[in-house]
């Protein structure tokens, strides 16, 4: 009987480490959260460029009004500001974004049984796209007005006297023409507006000479040559 008792204790204490382990599942510790309910008001992008709000429309369901994120031209989010709580617009408005997102416009269909919302919805749409390029239109000068150059063209020396042009281009167009020098003579002077507005029209140096002011206007298209060439 007294051996049995070292054996109970050793039994004992063999067993303490088997109480005292707690199974790990997975190999380590892991936290489950809950994701969030995806929303039905927006969708796609990100919260930067440029935001603008469609019109308020009044449906007989309810308001409809989107506000659309752009990126230059692109519609990268769209988010319902009102909308009619109707269990049929909550299951439509993420169709009508995500279509708006593939079509890149507001020509898209509606959703069946949410006829009305849908159809609120594009013209709301529509009127934050118009709102966006009317802005975008505003804020970027003119491909003209960007490129417009003014270059001279070669001073040249003539029997009559010097000739030297000097030529505004609007991108590849000519859009005006300044004597920097000429002969003084009357032959010339009315020569002068002719040779102009003969450029203007032609668009180029081939144009005609005019009568009774042959030299100057030899020059003067040599000189009007160059500044298209210098133009490049």
């Amino acid at each position: 009987m007294k051996r049995a008792i070292p054996v109970v204790v050793l039994s004992i204490a063999g067993l303490v480490p088997v109480w005292r382990y707690e199974p790990s599942i997975g190999g380590g510790t892991s936290t489950t959260e809950a994701a969030p309910a995806p929303s039905t008001s927006s969708s796609g992008g990100t919260s930067s460029g440029t935001v603008v709000k469609g019109t308020l429309v009044n449906t007989e369901k309810g308001p409809v009004e989107v506000q659309v994120t752009f990126q230059g031209d692109k519609i990268t989010a769209v988010k319902m500001l009102q909308q009619p709580n109707h269990p049929q617009t909550t299951a439509a408005v993420p169709k009508l974004i995500a279509a708006t997102l593939e079509a890149q416009s507001a020509d898209i269909d509606t959703v069946s049984g949410a006829t009305i919302t849908s159809e609120a919805y594009k013209e709301s749409l529509q009127a934050a796209i118009d709102d966006n390029a009317k802005k975008a239109a505003t804020a970027s000068p003119s491909p003209t007005a960007a490129a417009s150059r003014t270059i001279d063209g070669s001073a040249l020396t003539t029997d009559k006297g010097p000739v030297q042009v000097q030529v505004t281009f609007e991108g590849d167009k000519i859009s005006a023409v300044k004597m920097l020098q000429q002969p003084n003579h009357p032959q010339t002077t009315a020569a002068v507006p002719k040779l102009i507005a003969a450029t203007l029209e032609a668009q180029s140096a081939d144009i005609d000479t005019v009568s009774g002011a042959t030299i100057t206007s030899e020059a003067y298209k040599e000189s009007l040559q160059a500044a298209i060439d210098a133009k490049g």
